[in-house]
């Protein structure tokens, strides 16, 4: 059952800090519940309900992809819903292609962090219970992406994030991401 196996997928997070274990504990309690996980009405029904984000590395420039959401007005990694009865890594492989043009090259086959956050910028506001997933990317590779969703693409060194424009939990995403690559 597809319920079991994204409960199984968040208990696999290690996570970095006291907020990231209280929000796997609230995963996995809101699944453990019955309550709906999967979007069943756009923008907001039910809430809160499951997303992947997905961010691209390019190892050798190490550099990060991020794209300037319309809709947030932020600079996020790409990402979406996870449609009903759908495998988030599932997910992550429909969204790349739709958002990017490519195919997914897992980093990692589970996700690495998980956060729950009510969302920001234009619409309706609701709750997102995001897993993240990384994946390798190439910074020298021009990408096809959704000018609908997205104003621009842009790679950038962490060090350049705009950390005040971005999802407020790159700063402990990145943070996890040294500890994990140890």
């Amino acid at each position: 059952m597809i319920r079991s196996e994204i409960r199984s997928l968040i208990s696999q997070i290690q996570p970095i800090d006291k907020e990231e274990a209280e929000q796997i504990a609230f995963a996995q309690n809101w699944i453990d519940s019955g309550a709906e996980i999967f979007r069943t009405g756009k923008p907001t029904t039910p809430d809160p309900h499951l997303v992947c984000y997905f961010l691209l590395i390019d190892p050798e420039a190490q550099k990060m992809l991020l794209v300037e959401h319309k809709k947030a007005g932020l600079w996020l990694p790409t990402g979406g819903h996870v449609e009903m009865n759908e495998h988030p890594k599932e997910t992550v492989r429909r969204e790349i292609v739709e958002e990017l043009g490519c195919p997914a090259d897992f980093v990692s086959e589970t996700p690495i962090f998980l956060t729950i956050r009510q969302t920001i910028g234009k619409g309706d506001k609701h709750t997102d219970v995001s897993l993240w997933y990384i994946l390798r990317g190439n910074s020298a590779t021009p990408y096809l992406y959704d000018k609908k969703e997205f104003y621009n693409i842009r790679w950038f060194d962490p060090l350049e994030i705009p950390f005040g424009d971005s999802d407020p939990n790159m700063g402990r995403l990145l943070k996890k991401l040294k500890l994990h690559n140890k």
